[in-house]
């Protein structure tokens, strides 16, 4: 009996304590608008151009990607997949050869 005494007061305290821990709060709003996924199609024509900062960017709003980056052909890169990125691969003289998202 004394057992069950001790249990019970300890049972509420954890619960009490565990409930603090619990968040019903949403993610901010910068993460909940941010696009799901980019779009490699919409920046097709660019293949063959230049690449340069200025062309990233556009690239990125053109195709609703989060995060963008210019890939020469001997740039070492991560192997983590984002849907949110666009990647523009180029030759050695920056010319576009590929783009894809990823």
């Amino acid at each position: 009996m004394h057992l069950l005494k001790l249990s019970i007061p300890t049972l509420l305290a954890a619960t009490v304590l565990s409930a603090g821990c619990q968040s019903t709060a949403s993610p901010p709003a910068e993460l909940s608008q941010a696009p799901t996924t980019c779009n490699a199609e919409a920046v097709r024509n660019l293949i063959g151009k230049t690449a340069t900062p200025a062309l990233l960017e556009e690239a990125k709003k053109r195709s609703g990607a989060s995060t963008g980056r210019i890939l020469g052909p001997d740039d070492i890169v991560t192997l983590e997949y984002d849907s949110r990125r666009l990647n523009i691969n180029t030759g050695a003289d920056m010319t576009i050869e590929r783009i894809s998202c990823g």
